[in-house]
């Protein structure tokens, strides 16, 4: 126990749910002994509030800090940013920069919108697509955030949501009138989402989709999805909030063959500085001028400064030659050490959003190797999201200690829960109190 967990103890009281994000809730991690909260932060390294020095190889930040913590390049562009204000009465150049740069990547788009967050630059995409088509149902697959339009298809089911990525997502506050505007499919069931389009083709205002998670795209299911939309002249909209800059400096889309008509980024595209940002072709985003979508945050001049900032620089360094590599690396040292401890797990994902599962016990030898790894001086569970900060020495030092907490957990197969310091992390949303 530090002060880190003390702090979180006295969150949770004022705090509903502890943290802003459900995905930095040290429930997720290891309840009661998850260091909860950093002091500083550098490169890879973390130190927590009682001044103790941790490798991150988890999530880096839920996946913005791609370049690494307190990057240089970057940080130095938003300091000079912030010295010749962040914020006035007139706009800041930036956005144009930064939109001319965004096209130049993605040539098929014409027009950019901003937000500051994945989640609402999503709803920007969706409110936007209602917009220039009238209608109201959206089809989508994957998870994209917490707003009404995505959680309203919980209202006819509870449980539609729970394949998407995180189960028990709750539709309590959303309107029961929007019951019936979303239907999800899933990624790669073609049949599926051709009976949707069947049965709601009509009202269909535009179909959602991740570029790309834990699976790679069957032969043909995207021409099925490209196919639909165009014959209804509806948007079909790419989510890249993850997946985005990650095989490549942009989206995704451009690497695994889709055309979508509107693409949304955050995250990895500006370092950990809030930035998010919708892309389209001219047809479907320039209704953005005819629903009202305004916000005065989104005119700051940071969240532009640290895009244009970190995408130059991954342009300049071949980021995402170097984050596959790690990705590699890590998988295959998670599948040999698994292999040599006759251990069973599951290895997958995108190289750069690495992830691995227990076949047996999943949760309980989930929340056993972030304890057994944190002993070991590393923020570590069953995910690792690549980093240009991670460099062979961190990488080495990780597969290392991995390999150690295995050879440990062959010898306790039948009895993980025996070797708990706490209780087991919990899965997906739950209310905490």
């Amino acid at each position: 126990m530090g002060k880190g967990q003390d702090l979180y103890r006295k969150a949770r009281q004022i705090i509903p749910g502890g943290t802003q994000l459900l995905s930095k809730r040290p429930e997720q991690f290891l309840p009661d002994f998850w260091p909860a909260y950093y002091e500083r932060a550098k490169g890879c390294e973390v130190w927590d509030l009682d001044g103790k020095r941790y490798l991150d190889m988890s999530y880096m930040g839920i996946g913005a800090c791609t370049l690494g913590y307190a990057d240089d390049d970057v940080d130095s562009a938003v300091i000079e940013c912030i010295k010749r204000a962040n914020m006035t009465t007139l706009n800041c150049p930036e956005e144009v920069e930064l939109a001319e740069l965004l096209l130049q990547i993605h040539p098929w788009a014409n027009m950019v919108r901003y937000a500051r967050g994945g989640g609402e630059a999503m709803s920007v995409a969706v409110r936007i697509a209602r917009a220039v088509t009238g209608k109201d149902i959206i089809l989508f697959s994957g998870y994209h955030g917490w707003h009404d339009w995505y959680l309203s298809a919980n209202l006819a089911d509870d449980k539609a949501l729970d394949g998407q990525l995180l189960p028990g997502l709750s539709s309590r506050g959303v309107a029961r009138g929007m019951k019936g505007t979303s239907y999800p499919f899933f990624y790669d069931n073609s049949e599926q989402f051709l009976a949707l389009m069947d049965e709601h083709g009509d009202k269909v205002g535009g179909v959602v989709l991740e570029a790309i998670r834990n699976l790679e795209p069957e032969p043909g299911f995207f021409d099925v999805i490209e196919k639909a939309t165009k014959k209804l002249k509806i948007p079909l909209i790419v989510d890249e909030v993850s997946s985005g800059f990650r095989l490549n400096t942009g989206g995704a889309h451009l690497v695994i063959g889709l055309n979508p008509d509107i693409a949304v980024f955050a995250k990895g595209m500006s370092n950990g500085y809030p930035m998010a940002a919708v892309i389209g072709k001219s047809e479907f985003m320039d209704a953005a001028q005819d629903t009202f979508i305004s916000s005065t945050y989104w005119t700051e001049r940071i969240g532009p400064t640290a895009a244009i900032a970190t995408i130059r620089k991954m342009l300049k360094e071949e980021v995402q030659n170097h984050l596959v590599e790690c990705g590699k690396r890590v998988q295959r040292g998670w599948t040999e050490s698994a292999r040599k401890f006759n251990l069973k797990i599951h290895v997958g994902s995108l190289f750069p959003l690495s992830h691995f599962d227990f076949d047996d016990k999943s949760l309980v030898f989930k929340t056993l190797f972030t304890q057994e790894m944190l002993k070991k001086g590393f923020l570590a569970t069953n995910s690792y999201y690549a980093s240009f900060a991670h460099k062979e020495e961190h990488l080495a030092l990780y597969l290392n200690a991995v390999e150690e907490v295995f050879c440990f957990f062959s010898k306790i197969e039948n009895s993980p829960e025996n070797y708990l310091d706490g209780p087991i992390c919990q899965s997906g949303f739950k209310r905490l109190t």
